[in-house]
């Protein structure tokens, strides 16, 4: 494939070069940062990933990649193409999935509530802010009690109080709360029983953050259970533009496709991980690799892979032409999600019996597949999104 403007921007992995419709600069910058995640990140994971921790180490590095904005590929307002952002969530994920979605919910879940959900003024103050981290936040709508069903049983509730609003309720599984400066907070204002937005300081009187013990996927992922009492925010910390729930799964309908995006890339690196295990390692005399069943399933994972990667840069580039539809980024997060489980079964399969253990990669990815399969919508659900798309009629409420 095309290596214009870098050495090899991607991997053999992308085996029909999805990777060349970027410029020279886009594959540049993906380039030093797949050095960074291959020197600096890939020799810490499993020992963080056994200990349960996140490596707070490596935030420095990639914040000075400046990936969000990065020179010569960003516009005057900090804006890259969808490409470029879905590929660099590729980069991350093929490195490791707590690593994506640690750097995705500032650049993609934050970054993105703020943009579409506040004021020109509001995006125009913070965006900077976001893109440099130094102002750092986490999307909190999941609730101890609502998952799929949060449009219609968000409990978390908000009322006015003069200039103030005063927010009372729980959140869950809310990764990097513990390090976020504020929370992204969804409640449903008490006065029209719509679903509002607010920017809640992480360190404000009556908020409690209580770290997720006990997890087998995303175990460096830092994820967290918030209580909410009596909080008190300004009014001015409110998003201007997200006031119903339709405003919020406008939000979801783009950061689905991030989503789809980790799937992709994980697959890649539990793809690459099988690959260089195979080669190496040899039973009965020869390279696993060189077995007709070891090929059969290399070649299943890569066409997962490579069918995956198509999926996602269609649906980036018709998003990128203006056309959001809740069906579309739902067929591309439940796809993916499925040929990710497929295909880190499949690594964890040729690895033998070493693949249990941390060492080769291939037992990360296969753990943290289940987490990646059910965040940001899980599979049935975004299955009904599609079928209702199909039947003109909706299987749930």
């Amino acid at each position: 494939m095309s290596t214009a403007g870098t050495t090899e921007p991607l991997y053999a992995a992308d085996r029909y070069g999805y990777s060349d419709l970027l410029s020279g600069a886009e594959q540049e910058v993906l380039g030093k940062l797949r050095a960074v995640l291959d020197s600096q990140v890939a020799p810490l994971l499993a020992d963080y990933w056994e200990a349960g921790e996140f490596p707070y180490q490596i935030r420095q590095p990639l914040v000075d990649l400046n990936l969000m904005a990065p020179d010569g590929v960003a516009d005057s307002q900090g804006r890259t193409s969808g490409l470029y952002g879905g590929f660099r969530n590729f980069e991350l994920a093929r490195t490791d999935a707590s690593v994506a979605t640690f750097y995705n919910a500032q650049s993609g879940l934050f970054r993105s509530t703020v943009l579409h959900g506040g004021s020109a003024e509001q995006a125009a103050e913070l965006d900077p802010k976001i893109r440099s981290f130094e102002l750092t936040g986490v999307f909190a709508l999941t609730e101890p009690e609502h998952g799929s069903d949060i449009a219609g049983g968000l409990a978390t509730s908000a009322r006015r109080e003069g200039d103030e609003w005063i927010i009372d309720g729980a959140k869950r599984w809310i990764g990097g709360a513990a390090t976020a400066d504020v929370l992204a907070v969804f409640a449903r204002d008490e006065a029209d029983g719509q679903v509002k937005a607010f920017l809640v300081p992480r360190e404000a009187p009556g908020v409690t953050l209580t770290k997720i013990l006990r997890k087998t996927s995303l175990r460096m992922m830092q994820n967290a259970d918030i209580e909410l009492r009596s909080v008190r925010v300004p009014d001015s910390a409110r998003l201007a533009n997200i006031n119903s729930f339709k405003d919020v799964a406008a939000l979801m309908r783009r950061l689905r496709s991030d989503v789809a995006w980790i799937a992709a890339g994980m697959q890649a690196g539990a793809y690459e991980a099988a690959v260089r295990y195979t080669l190496e390692r040899e039973q009965f005399g020869r390279p696993l690799a060189s077995f007709q069943l070891t090929q059969q399933k290399l070649a299943t994972m890569l066409a997962n892979l490579t069918a995956s990667l198509g999926m996602v840069v269609r649906l980036t580039q018709r998003q990128e032409e203006g056309i959001f539809r809740d069906e579309d980024s739902a067929l591309a997060k439940m796809f993916t999600c499925t040929s990710l489980r497929e295909t880190v079964a499949l690594a964890r399969e040729v690895v033998g019996g070493n693949g249990i253990t941390l060492d080769t990669g291939v037992a990360r990815f296969h753990a943290d597949a289940e987490a990646v399969y059910s965040y940001e919508g899980t599979h049935d659900i975004n299955a009904l999104i599609v079928g209702r798309s199909i039947a003109g009629t909706g299987a749930f409420r």
